[in-house]
C-alpha cells in the first residue's frame, strides 16, 4: 500500500487532500453521533480520532501507477476510453479488446477497482489484460468518479447503491450490457470481479443482476448487505458487523482473502462464502485443498453441485494483507506472492458451463 509520510516537504497537495478527506469523514461521523471528543489535555488522540486516521491511512493513497501507453499494446489490441450514461447516472470506463478477439470474443470480465485506484492502475496490478489475450475475452474497467466518492470508492455501503435499477448497480449493469451487445457476448459468458470496495460492489451486482452476470470474483471484499451507512461500513470492515442482510440470489462465486488483511477483516471473506453456501443446491460436494504458491501457503474450499457444476471457491492466503494476490508491482495494492488471483478467477469463470443464453 502507499501511505502519506509525515514531514515529506514535497507532499503539500497530498497533505491538503488528506486534511480535506479527514474533515469529510469527521463531519460524516458527526452526523451519526460518532464525532471525536474534544478538549483532551494530554495530547493523546481519542479512540474516534484514531479510527478516522486508521480509515484514512487505509483508503487514502498517492497517485496510481499509469498503464502502459497504447503504443505498447499488442498489435491489433485496443484500450478504449468510453462513457456510459443512463437514467441513474454516468461513469467513464476503459475497455480492453485483445488482439486475439479478432476471432471472436469468448466473454466479458468486468473489473471493479478499489478505493483510490483507477482503471489503468487496476489493469496494471492485476495483469488481467494479458490473460484476456490468452483467453480472447474483453475486459471492462469502470471508473468511479471523485464527484461521487472523494476517495474513488464504489458506494457499496449506501442503501441507494445496493438495489436493482438504482444508483451504481444500474449504471454498471447497463454499461456491461452495452459492451456485451456491441461484441455479441452472452450473459452466461459475462463475469464481474473486484478488490475491496470494488469486490463489495461486485457482490451487489451478482445479487441484483443475476440476469447480466454469470459469476462473481471477490478479493478482500464484503458480503451483500454488510453495511447500510458509514458507521456500519466501519463495523463490517473491522469484523464486528451484525449479520449481513439476507441474500436471495445464488451465483457462482470465487473468494480471495488474506489472513493478515488489516483493512477488511478476513471474517468478511468467510461471510461472503457462507452466503453462497446457504443459497446453494441442497446436495453439494465439498473439498479442501492446501498448498503453497510463490512463497505463501493457502487453503481453498471448493464446492460444487451434485452435477459437478462449481458453485464456490474460497481461497484463504496465509500472510496476505489488503492486496491482490499474485499481483504486479506496476499497480497499487498488490502482492507478488501467493496464488495468482487473476488466473484463478478467469479459470473459475470460464469453467462455468455455457447455458446457450
Amino acid at each position: 500500500m502507499r501511505f502519506f509520510k509525515a514531514g515529506a516537504t514535497h507532499r503539500e497537495p497530498q497533505n491538503a487532500r488528506f486534511a480535506a478527506a479527514k474533515d469529510l469523514v469527521q463531519r460524516t461521523l458527526a452526523r451519526h453521533g460518532l464525532a471525536p471528543q474534544t478538549g483532551a489535555t494530554d495530547g493523546a488522540a481519542s479512540p474516534a480520532t484514531s479510527s478516522i486516521n486508521d480509515l484514512l491511512s487505509q483508503f487514502t493513497g498517492s497517485a496510481a501507477a499509469p498503464v502502459a501507453p497504447s503504443a505498447e499494446l499488442p498489435v491489433g489490441a485496443a484500450f478504449l476510453d468510453e462513457t456510459f450514461t443512463c437514467a441513474a447516472g454516468s461513469r467513464t470506463f476503459r475497455t480492453y479488446i485483445p488482439a486475439s478477439a479478432v476471432k471472436g470474443a469468448t466473454g466479458v470480465v468486468v473489473m471493479l477497482h478499489g478505493c483510490t485506484q483507477t482503471p489503468e492502475d487496476f489493469a496494471a496490478g492485476t495483469g488481467m489484460n494479458r490473460l484476456a489475450e490468452e483467453r480472447r475475452f474483453i475486459v471492462v474497467y469502470p471508473a468511479q468518479s471523485r464527484r461521487n466518492n472523494t476517495q474513488s470508492c464504489w458506494n457499496w455501503f449506501s442503501r441507494a447503491d445496493q438495489r436493482r435499477d438504482l444508483g451504481e448497480p444500474a449504471i454498471l449493469a447497463g454499461m456491461v450490457q452495452q459492451v456485451c451487445a456491441t461484441h455479441g457476448v452472452a450473459q452466461d459468458r459475462t463475469f464481474v470481479a473486484g478488490l475491496s470496495a470494488g469486490a463489495a460492489m461486485a457482490v451487489i451486482l451478482g445479487e441484483t443482476y443475476p440476469d447480466v452476470f454469470a459469476g462473481v470474483g471477490v478479493h478482500s471484499g464484503l458480503a451483500y448487505g454488510s453495511a447500510k451507512d458509514v458507521p456500519s461500513a466501519f463495523a463490517a470492515m473491522s469484523g464486528t458487523m451484525a449479520e449481513p442482510a439476507q441474500k436471495l440470489t445464488q451465483i457462482p462465486t470465487i473468494v480471495f482473502h488474506g489472513t493478515s488483511d488489516a483493512t477488511v477483516h478476513p471474517s468478511n471473506g468467510d461471510a461472503v462464502a457462507r452466503q453462497v453456501k446457504d443459497l446453494g443446491p441442497g446436495q453439494t460436494i465439498e473439498m479442501v485443498e492446501r498448498g503453497e504458491a510463490d512463497g505463501r501457503a493457502f487453503s481453498v474450499l471448493r464446492c460444487s453441485a451434485a452435477n459437478g457444476e462449481p458453485t464456490l471457491e474460497h481461497w484463504t492466503v496465509s500472510g496476505l494483507g489488503h492486496a491482490w494476490s499474485g499481483g504486479h508491482a506496476e499497480g497499487s495494492y498488490t502482492d507478488p506472492k501467493g496464488p495468482d488471483a487473476s488466473a484463478e478467477m478467469v479459470r473459475f469463470f470460464f469453467d462455468q458451463p455455457s447455458k446457450g443464453l
